[in-house]
């Protein structure tokens, strides 16, 4: 038998949530305010030593004060010469606005050490996206001798010509310390001023040198 009867449906009533007492209580989001180099090392003072070669004694005694204003008044590090250990250090303060300072000013000190004139080298402390590159003429090929000194002077040109040219396309700095080359500038930069130094080595003439270093700056200007 079946029923006559017609199925009851059953009606839930939809009730609104209501927010929770305990969200709408939250208090505001707080605002932090940097931590300072001192507070990140948890007032530990850090430490940075450079040690000076004995070639760049004497230079580093005469343009003393050049390095130290900025690095003491502008990034406020702690600059002094350990004479016993004939290494410059660097320190935090506690007015030390940020921690990357310290490296900053290593990075400083250190290019001088290389070869840089102060002038030069500042720039590391103002502008972020500058680095030090540093390569010797056998990682490149290996000679040995006379080849060597005709590569340096390939490097070098009559009077530092083909390096000064090199430089003002590249916007970078080169110093050649004997079979070590150093490069200071931006990492593209850098790029295209090893590139032209690779290929003095190689044996490439200065005129090809320069005619595809025109060509790669061109581009270079272009992109940005």
């Amino acid at each position: 038998m079946q029923s006559n009867e017609a199925p009851v449906s059953m009606e839930v009533e939809a009730v609104p949530s209501e927010p929770s007492s305990a969200s709408a209580a939250l208090p505001p989001k707080p605002i932090f305010e940097p931590l300072k180099a001192h507070e990140m090392s948890d007032g530990r003072v850090q430490f940075r030593k450079v040690s000076v070669p004995p070639h760049r004694y004497s230079p580093l005694k005469k343009v003393w004060m050049e390095i130290c204003t900025p690095v003491y008044k502008q990034m406020k590090i702690d600059i002094r010469m350990n004479l016993k250990g004939r290494k410059v250090e660097l320190k935090t303060r506690a007015d030390t606005p940020d921690v990357s300072n310290l490296q900053k000013c290593s990075d400083f000190v250190q290019a001088f050490m290389l070869g840089f004139d102060v002038i030069d080298a500042i720039a590391l402390l103002r502008m972020d996206e500058l680095y030090v590159e540093s390569f010797e003429i056998k990682d490149v090929k290996t000679l040995r001798g006379e080849h060597l000194s005709r590569a340096i002077g390939r490097l070098s040109g009559k009077g530092g010509k083909t390096k000064f040219a090199i430089e003002n396309a590249t916007k970078t700095r080169i110093v050649i310390a004997d079979t070590k080359i150093h490069i200071l500038g931006s990492f593209a930069n850098i790029k295209v001023a090893r590139d032209s130094l690779c290929s003095l080595i190689l044996g490439s003439p200065a005129g090809k040198v320069y005619s595809k270093l025109r060509a790669v700056t061109a581009r270079l200007a272009e992109r940005f």
